[in-house]
């Protein structure tokens, strides 16, 4: 965060520095007094600052107040190697904002009688089922605010590239059926694709029509935006701003077309997004009940921490947070929604009581940049109008006090989702948090909480009425040019000890280190470039009987254990090991992988062929003794090749970067993927 701090000041400078009169350069002539930047000059430069933190390519962002489009802009380049400029009429993927449009989507059909927000979704959808009979209590409701108790990560071939397939939400509901549920129903919100991809379904049934079909009658037709679009429109898809997987990377990847439309998959412009938004502050799309229902506080139906006022994740239906920081200090309701993609990251932040929406999207960046940069353009079009927002949250001063000694039993392993860690808690009324090998010291105060030296951050431990224990943090940091943001959430749960049987604890240390190969990814997935195709098992870092936050349940099979309301339990799942003639794989949430010591080796033959077979299954193998070869590659339609080195990272594609021909290198993977029946034509030669 130092050298994003360091290089978006050196940013601003250079913008303030080019803004002088040439004049004050000279000693003899006095320099003249520097013009206040208009709103649309500072929006630029709000663009750029968010841009630079992220490493975006490039920005487009618009301002919508009082029924129109006040300005619109962008900076950086269409594409690092091509002489096209980038204009406002750019498509950027705007990533779970779709989510937005599907519970504006789904509010039509309440509005018109043909759903019920409390309704079952197995009313209409009477083919969902799960291996969990709790999966007849979701509501639709549930749906859009998060609280479904889906795992949520069954979404496998949903990111794709210059395909439209849609075999992602055609087989959700085949995915889902041997899946159980993280929770009741209902019992907390935590961030779900899975709900929000099933809302699609339910809006296609109760509608009768395709989800694109419905969302242009009733969204984009009547509003006319003309420029939101998705993976199923025919239309020219080189309007879409360029994509690449890193800064550094100067090849862009076909256009990132994502199957999960109403997850995930709109395509827009920062205008039509900012005029979507505006949409939604008046009547001219929803009545206001139904506008009022999607701001309500839908976070609290459930377990949520106290004391989480301002945080960056308080659901609404469709929003992120419906009381963005620092909107909210100032008595001012702010809704908000991100979208990450792997390639395209959105912001859009909507003021419904003065009329107002900011919309930022970005090729490259995080969406949070793009969120506080609209954030901060809000912000100056409020202060022109004489409204002042104050964007500081300083914690308050609390003095140091003994600390209850029956605090210390709550000393242990903590984790979520993504990561397990440890806390120490000392009579003397310390508690040493380590994640991740990093370990923090936090002293005991007055009011009950912990705190770090400098007083900028604030934990708790709390024991809610299931019965667990977690870790709530509070934080807040401002971002030089863009503005601040708070953090107030659980992020960590504790993990019960495990009584694990040693045969079973035997079984996954057998797996310790052992990589697997995604076998189920359709080879147009920008997972393979992305080297999102690894899976592997470590049990090092963990509490016996745990494999991170998911607990060891028998010699094949580790469960989540986490219930982390807001984002820590998001993307759950269970992990199970099988056996089949003497090949082990993992299933995970769908996804099939293959145990990477199993790989033939590639041929060294001078030609030789691979064939895809019936079942689909991409095939793998390890590179080998063919390291250092040039591999020369005829390429079926429908099918593509990648290779990845020792490190697992991709170093060649057919797909995504038209290679054909590639020096292999030592100790990698090769892999083959496509439609059953393609055969590629392999030949190796002394690398030149």
């Amino acid at each position: 965060m130092k050298q994003l701090r360091i290089t978006a000041w050196a940013l601003l400078l250079s913008l303030m520095l080019s803004l002088l009169p040439v004049t004050a350069l000279a000693e003899e002539v006095p320099a003249a007094p520097e013009a206040p930047l208009t709103q649309e000059a500072m929006a630029q430069t709000i663009a750029e600052t968010a841009m630079t933190y992220g490493g975006a390519t490039s920005v487009q962002y618009a301002l919508w107040q009082d029924g129109r489009i006040v300005y619109a802009g962008h900076a950086g380049v269409y594409s690092k190697s091509e002489n096209r400029l980038l204009t406002d009429d750019t498509l950027y993927g705007v990533g779970s904002i779709s989510k937005t449009y599907t519970a504006a989507a789904m509010m039509k059909l309440v509005e018109q009688g043909r759903v019920s927000l409390d309704a079952p979704v197995t009313r209409y959808l009477p083919g969902f089922k799960m291996a969990d009979e709790r999966y007849k209590q979701i509501t639709v409701r549930m749906l859009l605010n998060h609280s479904s108790g889906l795992m949520g990560a069954a979404g496998g071939n949903s990111f794709l590239l210059g395909d439209g397939d849609y075999d992602a939400t055609d087989d959700l509901l085949e995915r889902l059926s041997t899946q159980t549920l993280q929770a009741d129903p209902g019992a907390y919100s935590v961030y779900s694709n899975d709900s929000y991809s099933l809302a699609q379904l339910v809006i296609e049934a109760a509608s009768g029509m395709d989800y694109t079909a419905y969302l242009h009658k009733t969204i984009t037709g009547p509003l006319g935006l003309k420029n939101t679009l998705t993976p199923a429109d025919d239309f020219d898809q080189s309007r879409l701003a360029k994509g690449y997987l890193t800064p550094a990377e100067v090849r862009p990847l076909p256009p990132e077309t994502l199957a999960i439309a109403g997850c995930g998959g709109i395509y827009a412009t920062a205008s039509d997004l900012a005029s979507f938004g505006g949409a939604l502050c008046g009547d001219k799309l929803l009545r206001k009940s139904s506008r009022d229902a999607m701001a309500a506080d839908e976070f609290l139906r459930g377990m949520w921490p106290e004391n989480s006022t301002d945080s960056a994740v308080a659901y609404g239906l469709g929003w992120d947070s419906v009381h963005m920081f620092p909107f909210s200090r100032s008595g001012v309701q702010a809704l908000v929604k991100g979208g990450d993609t792997i390639v395209y990251h959105a912001g859009l932040v909507v003021i419904p009581e003065h009329n107002m929406a900011a919309a930022v999207l970005s090729s490259g960046g995080i969406s949070t940049y793009d969120q506080l940069a609209a954030a901060k353009m809000l912000i100056n079009a409020l202060a022109a109008k004489g409204v002042t927002i104050t964007e500081t949250a300083d914690l308050d001063e609390a003095a140091s006090a003994p600390m209850p000694q029956e605090l210390t039993a709550l000393s242990g392993w903590y984790g979520s989702s993504v990561q397990v860690g440890k806390i120490d808690i000392t009579a003397d009324g310390a508690l040493k948090l380590n994640l991740s090998g990093t370990e923090q010291t936090f002293t005991y105060r007055a009011d009950g909480s912990f705190r770090d030296e400098g007083n900028t951050a604030l934990l708790r431990l709390v024991e809610e009425d299931n019965g667990r224990v977690y870790l709530y943090q509070y934080g807040y940091g401002i971002l030089e040019g863009l503005t601040g943001m708070v953090a107030a959430e659980y992020i960590l749960q504790r993990l019960p000890e495990a009584e694990t049987d040693p045969a079973v604890l035997a079984a996954w240390q057998e797996r310790e280190g052992k990589v697997y190969l995604a076998l189920t990814e359709r080879y147009t997935s920008v997972m393979y470039p992305a080297s999102g195709v690894f899976a592997a098992v470590s049990l090092e870092g963990s509490p016996e009987g745990y494999m991170m936050g998911s607990r060891l349940i028998d010699e094949n099979t580790a469960a989540s254990d986490i219930q982390i309301p807001g984002t820590g339990s998001r993307d759950s799942g269970t992990a199970s090991a099988m056996v089949i003639d003497g090949v082990e794989y993992l299933e995970i949430n769908g996804t099939i992988y293959q145990d990477a010591a199993a790989l033939p080796t590639a041929s060294a033959a001078e030609s030789s062929l691979c064939t895809i077979q019936p079942e689909g299954y991409a095939r793998w193998y390890s590179i080998g003794s063919c390291a250092g070869q040039t591999m020369t590659v005829t390429v079926p339609e429908d099918a593509g090749f990648c290779v990845y080195d020792a490190n697992m990272l991709m170093t060649a594609s057919s797909y995504a970067y038209g290679d054909t021909a590639v020096t292999l290198p030592e100790g990698g993977y090769l892999v083959y993927a496509g439609a059953p029946g393609a055969r590629f034509e392999i030949t190796m030669s002394p690398a030149q």
